[in-house]
């Protein structure tokens, strides 16, 4: 069993902004593979996706960004799976805009849902699909990463969650470290 989580915010008022990557990417995923987020428990709204005999979660924490730890962490606790069984998806500020990059492992890079993950977790080895969302340094952060994006930014935005929905089923039939040398 693996459990494949992006991060984002719940409700409305976040539902296109550029820290609902994650969330965004999920929602492209379902569509792509026809199961719906019809479950929700751990603190999390989640589907269940069955190939090959294995069975995949795809969650999207309800706990907010910054709390998303506690969600994966009781989702994984639930499930018993381990973190060599997870897969995370996350917005980041340090790539350009329509940018992926898939790691093993490694601190935050500054994002608080996955911050919270490493801490709860207690381990940096998670592997994640970071897409980029660029960063506009004369916004402050929160306002930029809970702002909209642009017609223009948005057609660069769906390309990436288009690569990165397509590394998230490439992942589902193949090591993470093939996955990374084909999307990266």
């Amino acid at each position: 069993m693996k459990l494949i989580v992006g991060l984002g915010n719940p409700g409305m008022e976040y539902s296109k902004t550029r820290h609902n990557a994650g969330f965004l990417l999920m929602d492209r995923v379902a569509e792509k593979l026809g199961f719906t987020f019809d479950k929700s428990k751990c603190k999390a709204l989640y589907g269940i996706y069955r190939k090959n005999g294995e069975k995949y979660i795809f969650a999207k924490p309800q706990t907010y960004m910054n709390l998303s730890g506690e969600a994966v962490r009781s989702l994984m606790k639930f499930y018993d799976i381990s973190e060599e069984d997870l897969l995370v998806i996350h917005d980041d500020l340090d790539l350009p805009l329509g940018k992926i990059r898939l790691r093993r492992q490694g601190s935050s890079g500054g994002q608080k849902g996955m911050g919270n993950i490493i801490d709860l977790l207690g381990t940096q080895k998670i592997d994640r699909i970071r897409i980029g969302i660029s960063n506009d340094k004369t916004v402050d952060t929160k306002d930029y990463v809970l702002g909209r994006f642009s017609k223009e930014e948005m057609k660069e935005f769906e390309e990436a969650i288009e690569k990165a929905a397509d590394a998230v089923i490439y992942s589902l039939d193949h090591p993470f470290e093939e996955v990374m040398s084909r999307f990266n």
